[in-house]
């Protein structure tokens, strides 16, 4: 960094026109101009040649080549001086040739650097002491946060560490001081941690300030948050006060909400400033200049989501950057299980990148797969060693749960190194109850009334079930496969239960969501006084996908649809979660009720899942966890949680049969082959995008890596659709029409145009909701910004969804209707 910084300034400070040494645009009678033009390149190149103590050009000839890694990080690091030197407020032009020396260039730099802000992360930190766990989060280490911290301190080389423990104990402390000791050992300067949502994000994001501060107080405003709500994060809003008017709003979301450079190859467009523009006050977050598209990544300490290091793996223009963002960094991904097939290979290309650039990795999991451990081993140690094809041959398997598996690149390259070690979990392992209560499941051609009363049969039975469960008191999670089925669910029990109901899934906007999710973790999350637990006497959540996975909530009852092995568990981890906690007797035993199917124990038959499921996991997954379950059931055994774990997603995504019942053999062995081929599909699918082609990933230098440009990649929104399968979803932002005025979702009145005060901003964003799949065409061709909104730098973009006095709207042939409780309902077709 410290010799591209004169460089590029140098030659940037030259003349106020040598923007990026590009020739203007060729005109009429332009050839001599085009000959001066090049003249001026060629002085400029040999003065910076002599500069750097070189006779000519033939001297500076590297003597080896770096890597593929190294050069894509030092492009990006070339691309973010560029776009600071070409800021006029710090590098106004030199007319004079022989002025542009390297001292001056070195000294425009170091102000321009010391003027931005900007910062690095720790420098280099000491070596490991004893007690330092302690010291970062006020007590002492359990065993798995110790074997996790004792096995990164024996590697040798920078590596991929594979942390795998029970939901609850710990994973993401032993991550953050693994990256201490990571660091320490191989020169890393900050840290990246993905999530797998925005959502489980923020929560992260507060911890990993924490952390930072326990280190070095001025570490926490070096955190930066990376997703694209987060305005709604009030902690990240906080850290802000005292910048520029609305930096949020000059920066939007993390480019989620437009990006003003899509059609500039090269970021010199509207950068966000503007001439005459600084602080109003002391900044508390990162450097504003962090803040601008492309650039959070730069930050010394970033956590977001883990779609930031899928993007570093796609085909698309700055790539360089989100790679030079990630390079220098201890990489720290959380709930990789969650990534599917699909996901996986940006993945997998992602960690390959890594092992090349030499960037330790952590990556975490309650419920991985052994060959998915596998495959993530395999693509870093390929990087590592620069190989097309890389196979880990003689990994152990862990003997244990918790267990840490530890893989690098020996010094000779010859062979990897592994460390496999395991010990014993914080707490007692919970036996867990498996209880049936199937369902009508109606087939593919049955009629909407049909359909409608086999769900008010399914509803009834769950109700009438936790009308005797918790007749004495008690919290019960439900979690529903799909929204319409939650939805449906809650309207039934709040009939029952009134106002000890809360319902939670991903089409309520983003505002009372936020709040809801807030009300939950404080009835149910962790006890924040050890001894002392406040819960309500009864208390009842409704919730999809959203309570699957960093949800730190503890019901005392669980109510789940069947789900693939490994995301049921990750379900039952919310059941029993907290030590401490005092329970009603008939609850005092954990127990998990399974519905969301039709079929006995006793049946030979396997049995039929909703269609909803079979769309969203596969039947062949749902086939393998019923099998275990049902297994469980009629031998009337309890499962060992989380003792059990590893053995039964090692048996939900094992591709033998051998267990299962004689008449459900040819079902499994059917849908594992169709699933088998989906896997495939959807694998060839996701390599169109990735950064290297097969058979290309020993190439010796960059050419021909960008060999085809991803569409539509100049926007992370757009990105969204490359990194992850499916149907794209939309959001929108609800807002209702009362006459000739708008109003916000909570009913705050607005212009006739739409206009938005300042002090009403956020509740209008507050609104955010997002389309089912289904509506994405539709609503993409219907829906635009108010008129109001044009302007405005981050309402511009935004689609409303306008609703009537009845807060219903038809997009298509279709209606909508968002209510207050139920979140956005799907009314079906307009007669």
């Amino acid at each position: 960094m410290e010799w591209v910084w004169p460089l590029v300034a140098g030659h940037h400070g030259a003349f106020p026109d040598a923007h990026l040494l590009k020739p203007p645009s060729r005109g009429r009678g332009q050839l001599a101009g085009d000959d001066r033009w090049a003249e001026v390149q060629q002085a400029l190149l040999l003065r910076f040649t002599s500069q750097l103590g070189f006779d000519g050009l033939a001297d500076t000839a590297p003597v080896r080549v770096p890597s593929r890694a190294a050069q894509l990080h030092l492009s990006g690091l070339i691309v973010m001086a560029d776009w600071i030197a070409s800021d006029e407020r710090h590098f106004s032009g030199i007319d004079v040739l022989s002025s542009v020396t390297f001292e001056a260039a070195r000294q425009r730099a170091g102000r321009a650097w010391a003027e931005l802000g900007l910062q690095g992360g720790w420098g280099r930190f000491a070596e490991r002491r004893r007690g330092r766990f302690a010291d970062r989060f006020g007590h002492d280490p359990r065993p798995a946060q110790t074997l996790v911290m004792e096995t990164a301190q024996q590697m040798e080389a920078p590596g991929l560490l594979v942390v795998e423990a029970p939901m609850g104990e710990g994973k993401t402390k032993a991550a953050l001081m693994a990256a201490e000791i990571l660091a320490a050992k191989f020169g890393a300067d900050g840290v990246f941690v993905g999530m797998p949502t925005q959502a489980t994000s923020d929560p992260m994001f507060t911890q990993v300030r924490q952390w930072a501060a326990a280190i070095d107080e001025d570490l926490a405003s070096r955190v930066a948050l990376l997703h694209g709500k987060r305005m709604f994060n009030k902690e990240w809003r906080a850290l802000l006060e005292g910048a520029t008017e609305d930096t949020e709003a000059r920066f939007g979301g993390v480019d989620e909400y437009g990006d003003c450079w899509d059609d500039d190859p090269y970021g010199m467009g509207e950068s966000g400033w503007s001439e005459g523009e600084g602080t109003k006050g002391e900044v508390r977050g990162p450097a504003e200049w962090f803040l601008g598209a492309k650039r959070g990544l730069l930050c010394p300490f970033v956590v977001g989501t883990i779609d930031q290091l899928l993007f570093a793996a796609t085909r698309t223009k700055h790539v360089m950057l989100r790679m030079a963002g990630l390079a220098g960094k201890v990489v720290v991904l959380d709930e990789v299980h969650a990534a599917d097939v699909y996901m996986s290979q940006f993945l997998k290309e992602g960690l390959r990148w890594l092992g090349q650039a030499k960037v330790p990795v952590v990556l975490l999991s309650a419920t991985l797969p052994p060959q998915q451990r596998q495959e993530l081993v395999d693509a870093y140690l390929a990087g590592a060693a620069s190989r097309e094809e890389f196979t880990a041959g003689g990994l152990p398997a862990p003997r244990g749960y918790p267990s840490v598996t530890a893989a690098w690149l020996g010094p000779d390259t010859v062979g990897p190194r592994f460390i496999v070690e395991s010990c014993a979990g914080w707490r007692d392992d919970l036996n867990v109850t498996l209880q049936l209560m199937p369902e009508s499941i109606p087939g593919p051609q049955a009629e909407r009334e049909q359909r409608q009363a086999a769900q008010s049969m399914a509803d009834s039975s769950v109700v009438a079930y936790l009308g005797r469960e918790l007749a004495e008191g008690g919290c019960a999670l439900v979690i529903r496969n799909t929204v319409a089925r939650a939805q449906s669910l809650y309207a039934e029990l709040r009939e029952r239960f009134g106002d000890a109901v809360l319902l939670l899934h991903g089409r309520i906007a983003v505002g009372p969501r936020a709040d809801r999710t807030a009300e939950c973790l404080r009835l149910l999350g962790a006890p924040q006084d050890q001894g002392r637990v406040d819960r309500p006497f009864r208390l009842i959540v409704v919730a999809t996908q959203l309570a699957e996975q960093s949800f730190d909530v503890d019901a005392d009852l669980l109510v789940t649809d069947l789900a693939p092995i490994d995301l049921l568990l990750q379900r039952i981890g919310r059941l029993h979660r907290h030590a401490g906690v005092r329970r009603p007797v008939g609850l005092a035993a954990p127990r998990v009720v399974l519905t969301g199917f039709a079929g006995e124990v006793s049946d030979a038959a396997a049995p039929r899942f909703l269609a909803a499921s079979e769309f969203i996991y596969g039947r062949y997954l749902l086939l393998r966890a019923a099998a275990l379950v049902f297994g469980a059931v009629r031998n009337k055994a309890r499962w060992s949680i989380p003792g059990q774990v590893p053995e039964l997603v090692a048996a939900g995504y094992g591709g033998g049969c051998a267990e299962l019942l004689p008449d459900w053999r040819q079902n499994v062995e059917s849908a594992r082959q169709q699933w088998e081929t989906e896997q495939r599909e959807r694998a060839g699918k996701a390599a169109a995008y990735l950064l290297t082609r097969r058979g290309d990933r020993e190439g010796a230098t960059l050419a021909g890596l960008h060999y085809v440009a991803v569409p539509g990649g100049g926007r992370d929104t757009d990105l969204d659709a490359v990194v992850r399968d499916g149907e794209p979803s939309l959001e929108v932002i609800a807002v209702l029409q009362d006459g000739e005025r708008y109003r916000t979702l909570t009913g705050r009145a607005l212009t006739c145009n739409g206009d938005v005060p300042g002090d009403l901003l956020d509740e209008v964003l507050a609104g955010t909701v997002r389309l089912p799949a289904s509506y994405t065409k539709e609503a993409a061709g219907q829906l635009t910004p108010l008129p109001g909104w044009l302007g405005h730098p981050r309402l511009r973009y935004a689609q409303a969804l306008v609703l009537d006095a009845q807060r219903s709207v038809v997009v298509g042939d279709r209606r909508l209707r968002y209510d207050q409780d139920l979140g956005l309902v799907e009314e079906g077709a307009v007669a």
